[in-house]
């Protein structure tokens, strides 16, 4: 089976650079997932687009070194299936609030006797290979997204789930759920629970991954021990570079025909 990049990007110590898409567009997957990023991620969550523009995402991901992943709209288990069987290499579940959350979403991601998936890979036997069922367990990766006040009194047994290969920090959720509001930047009270999160995913050989609204935050983040690190997605990056554009050209004055 295909190995997944991202393992070889830990086992040589460094963290990885997640790219997350929102605009549905084939074209724009390929851009982005041909630049120096570990990971795609394809957010079928607050993304607009469907099923349909998913999988023709991933297939323009898969012809580049990125690894193919998605964050799914719910811990629904025919939801996150059949986006592992379009070949996603990794699904980020939101709303884990619980170990019984959890252990579904797990379960959702793994063939049988650890899991329930059902067996059909369709695409994924295409991108991962013809051995694709008897490496899959291990080779994809479950990411249970923490964003809520019950997920941070549920941390402990969230964490040590096993099958569970890494938890998703989501500070604006993380931010609305304590603080009321989102806060850049993130109050001390949220700041603390990430370190929270932090310790107890690495006590429980779990990896850490992190969304961050800027590249100040994603340093601050890695530096504190983050193993996956995602700094804005295409739409933002696009309204920040345009801004930036607009803004430079502000100060040129224009000759006056004569």
């Amino acid at each position: 089976m295909r190995p997944n990049g991202l393992h070889s990007v830990w086992d040589a110590d460094k963290y990885a650079l997640n790219a997350w898409l929102s605009i549905g567009s084939s074209y724009s997957a390929e851009v982005i997932a041909n630049l120096p990023y570990d990971a795609v991620t394809v957010d079928l969550q607050h993304g607009m687009f469907d099923f349909d523009t998913a999988l023709v995402m991933l297939q323009a991901i898969s012809a580049t070194n990125a690894v193919p992943m998605v964050r799914v709209s719910h811990n629904t288990g025919w939801m996150i299936q059949k986006l592992l069987d379009m070949g996603a290499y990794g699904v980020i579940c939101p709303m884990i609030d619980t170990r019984a959350d959890c252990e579904a979403f797990v379960r959702s991601m793994r063939y049988p006797p650890t899991g329930d998936r059902s067996f059909g890979p369709s695409r994924g036997l295409l991108y991962g290979g013809g051995d694709y069922a008897a490496h899959a367990d291990e080779t994809v990766l479950a990411w249970a997204m923490i964003e809520t006040e019950a997920a941070i009194e549920n941390l402990n047994d969230i964490v040590s789930v096993d099958g569970l290969d890494g938890i998703y920090i989501g500070p604006s959720d993380l931010s609305m759920t304590l603080d009321g509001k989102i806060t850049n930047p993130l109050s001390p009270r949220v700041t603390e629970v990430i370190d929270l999160v932090i310790a107890a995913a690495h006590a429980n050989k779990k990896r850490v991954g992190i969304f961050c609204p800027d590249a100040k935050f994603a340093r601050e983040m890695i530096e504190k021990g983050c193993d996956l690190v995602t700094v804005m997605n295409d739409a933002g990056l696009v309204r920040q570079a345009t801004s930036a554009l607009i803004k430079d050209l502000e100060s040129a004055k224009r000759v006056a025909a004569r």
